[in-house]
């Protein structure tokens, strides 16, 4: 025991979180209790739990997980019994079926004895993965969750009979006791689970109706009495830190929760209607907001262009399309792609959606009087290299990322806009003058998301005669195999499973440069971009439908094909 305490007992010292003296101390009393060192500093009020938790994750180099916004998962805790969690001081996290993979929280990460008689009651080939919380952590989790209804079905019984059947700690009254408080956590976990983007609490004159956001698409997940929503929206804007008293103005704030063992963000809005409070949660999965920009499915050749793009030292790089289009996840994947300990980069954003290492992200507040203009005044004191501006809104914000542009830093920002090319415009249109524009644009970036279709239902037909005027192939002599959706469970018989990015990259040479300086219409900058090899978005989504990634529906949803009938 005390070969594996000096190592955390140094650590800790070394941290600055106990000194030489606390130190002595708690050896002293180790020696006579025989306790671990680190519940022995926690016993003697020299740390919290907390803190020892995250210092002996860093020594083992292992995941951590705080327990205290743990939302359970009904299926891992029925795995295990209470009584056995209890004596192996685990609580189960989230459990895979499909995966066949097992997450629990255990305060003794490396207890292989443990982890054996867990696994005799597991399924044969179930993996077990481990996450380090503390003593008190585990065990008011087991007193919390165990003994509660938690499925959504059943909490709603409760709502509507107003009988729960209180069983063990439940019987206590603690505060997981409320129906209301489990039926917004099974819902925020429901959601996560299904892929969901958004959560849309959404009151009607006689009922709350309950959406979620799946690939791009509301599906409307449940309808409750309009009884229920009262209690659900206190629940929620508590949990958010929003003021619960006002209801007749719109207001902002944050959830951050665990979810299957990870960290997981809920960006939530309120908006006052005429039958209530309309309430709407972003999903903010950090594990799936930041993608490699070699895995977004950029075409080689347009992955070579904007990698030759992110190269220049200095200039702007826009990213432009719709809201949500998927623009933060790309501009994410470009400062991962360039972040490194020899750069400054700093963003400012509204709000910041994925926290990053070794970047200086800041939020605008209007309560602050920082907005994207003297946000980035401000940055430019900063010693910046590269500065990201989450949004173009006005001719303020737009001289200001053009003036750090033009003195030598590199700025990526967004702009609400339908094309690449339509961002010249825009800006002009903004106020920005010509001559600007023309040299200190490196590029721009549209984009949209279409549904990917489902790999295991996906069925394929002969391309029809109109299908190949819309794809531009009229006249070609052997017709391509298209793809449809179908349905099956592993799509939730949608047809379709996850998303996927279709762009078009335009890169700003000194050939382009002059055009717009001289104020060139949309139609011949796109002419001399072609020429070019400028790819627009629809050529790039006829690219997917024949690759059968997606569907030419889901592209017409999304990319106007029309003109491609009567060229």
């Amino acid at each position: 025991m005390n070969r594996a305490a000096a190592p955390i007992g140094q650590t800790l010292l070394a941290l600055g979180l106990i000194s030489a003296d606390q130190l002595h101390i708690a050896l002293r009393e180790q020696a006579r209790s025989g306790e671990a060192l680190g519940r022995q500093l926690v016993r003697l009020g020299f740390l919290s739990e907390a803190t020892l938790r995250d210092a002996l994750a860093r020594t083992l180099d292992r995941p951590s997980i705080d327990l205290a916004h743990l939302l359970p998962d009904a299926a891992a805790l029925a795995l295990v019994p209470q009584q056995l969690a209890r004596r192996l001081k685990l609580i189960p996290v989230s459990y895979d079926a499909s995966a066949g993979r097992l997450i629990v929280a255990s305060s003794e990460i490396d207890n292989i004895v443990a982890i054996d008689q867990l696994r005799n009651l597991l399924p044969a080939a179930t993996r077990i993965d481990s996450l380090l919380a503390g003593d008190s952590e585990i065990a008011r989790a087991i007193d919390q969750l165990y003994g509660h209804e938690l499925s959504i079905d059943g909490i709603l019984h409760e709502l509507e009979t107003g009988e729960p059947e209180l069983r063990g700690p439940a019987a206590r009254g603690d505060g997981y006791a409320q129906p209301v408080v489990r039926l917004i956590d099974a819902l925020l976990s429901d959601a996560v689970k299904r892929d969901a983007s958004d959560l849309h609490f959404e009151p009607e004159a006689a009922f709350l109706r309950i959406r979620y956001r799946i690939d791009g698409l509301l599906r409307q997940i449940r309808a409750l009495h309009k009884s229920c929503w009262p209690a659900m929206a206190v629940r929620l804007k508590v949990m958010a830190g929003l003021n619960i008293a006002e209801t007749r103005a719109p207001q902002d704030g944050r959830i951050s929760l665990h979810v299957s063992g990870r960290p997981v963000d809920f960006r939530v809005s309120t908006q006052p209607t005429i039958h209530g409070e309309n309430l709407v949660l972003r999903v903010l999965d950090r594990q799936k907001g930041i993608v490699e920009l070699d895995r977004l499915g950029l075409a080689d050749a347009q992955l070579d262009l904007l990698k030759l793009m992110i190269a220049r030292p200095e200039g702007l790089i826009l990213v432009t399309g719709p809201t949500g289009s998927g623009k933060t996840t790309t501009l994410y994947s470009i400062l991962g792609h360039i972040n490194a300990e020899g750069i400054n980069i700093m963003t400012l954003e509204d709000p910041v959606e994925y926290p990053m290492p070794l970047i200086r992200q800041t939020a605008v507040s209007e309560a602050a009087r920082l907005d994207f203009a003297n946000g980035v005044r401000a940055m430019l004191r900063q010693d910046p290299d590269v500065i990201l501006v989450g949004e173009i809104r006005d001719a303020d914000t737009a001289r200001m990322a053009f003036q750090a542009a033009m003195t030598g830093h590199q700025v990526y920002a967004t702009l609400h806009t339908s094309s690449a090319i339509g961002a010249i415009p825009r800006l002009l249109d903004i106020g920005i003058l010509p001559d600007i524009l023309a040299g200190n644009m490196i590029g721009i970036v549209a984009q949209r998301l279409v549904r990917r279709l489902c790999p295991a239902c996906r069925a394929a037909h002969p391309a029809r005669d109109y299908e190949l005027r819309l794809l531009g192939l009229a006249g070609i002599p052997e017709r391509p195999v298209l793809h449809h959706p179908g349905g099956c469970p592993q799509c939730a018989f949608q047809g379709y499973r996850g998303r996927l990015a279709i762009m078009e990259v335009l890169r700003l040479d000194p050939d382009l440069d002059e055009l717009v300086a001289r104020r060139a219409t949309p139609r011949e900058i796109r002419q001399a971009a072609e020429r070019k090899g400028f790819r627009p978005l629809a050529d790039d989504g006829t690219r997917r439908v024949l690759e059968g990634a997606t569907s030419l529906e889901e592209l017409c949803r999304v990319v106007n094909l029309t003109d491609r009938m009567f060229p």
